[in-house]
């Protein structure tokens, strides 16, 4: 019997809509957003997805996204467990600039390299920013090492795949049926290390916006097939 793992990006936020890079910045779901949201929870719905367990990041619009699922599917009241290494990758000093006016500044190529380049930084922050996560309650108990000045896609896999390893794979060892919540970079260095994707490939995918990935397993945690609801 194939292991049962299901993927959502949150919905659209506000600075999705306004086109702003977000990172650890703890943006809301827009209207739309919400929407989406409540949709995705409708199409599980009707092709008779349940689920004994759900994970997300500590970010509001994957946590909404989430709620919002499981409260068409009936299921409010399964675990939900938020870990920060679900966190969408951390963008440094991009965080809060629109995308479009960042292009018009520094070349299309730079801000490809940044958005998708598995390897290539964007602009580090200072400790002194307001956007440090080591200023906020919730990442108290990480280490001066977790806190980021800014991230790779590949340093968003590393911190991804211990909570990974440790918290989700048991449950899908135990036969439970999972829902990841999370961001469109926490998700794509998922799928990276699940379907063993070069850094090309995965510098070409994109996740779309509350619209569940099914995932299929065998009991090596090999992919069967995948596929879009």
């Amino acid at each position: 019997m194939a292991l049962q793992l299901v993927l959502l990006r949150h919905g659209e936020s506000e600075w999705n809509k306004e086109n702003r890079f977000t990172g650890w910045t703890d943006v809301d779901l827009s209207e739309e957003g919400v929407r989406q949201a409540r949709h995705a929870g409708k199409l599980l719905k009707e092709h008779g997805f349940t689920f004994d367990v759900g994970f997300t990041s500590v970010l509001k619009r994957s946590i909404k996204t989430l709620h919002n699922v499981l409260e068409k599917l009936d299921h409010l009241w399964i675990p939900v467990q938020k870990s920060w290494r679900l966190n969408e990758r951390f963008y440094g000093a991009l965080q809060g600039l629109n995308k479009q006016e960042t292009i018009d500044k520094y070349g299309e190529e730079q801000v490809h390299k940044w958005r998708r380049d598995p390897r290539e930084h964007p602009p580090a922050i200072t400790e002194d920013d307001e956007r440090f996560p080591g200023h906020y309650l919730r990442y108290n108990d990480l280490t001066y090492r977790e806190l980021p000045l800014t991230e790779n896609l590949s340093e968003t896999m590393t911190r991804a795949l211990p909570f990974w390893h440790e918290t989700i794979v048991p449950a899908l060892r135990q036969n439970q049926k999972v829902i990841i919540c999370a961001h469109g970079n926490s998700l794509r260095a998922l799928v990276q290390y699940i379907d063993n994707l070069s850094d090309d490939e995965v510098s070409k995918l994109d996740i779309p916006t509350a619209t569940p990935w099914i995932y299929e397993l065998d009991d090596r945690l090999n992919q069967i097939k995948h596929y879009y609801l």
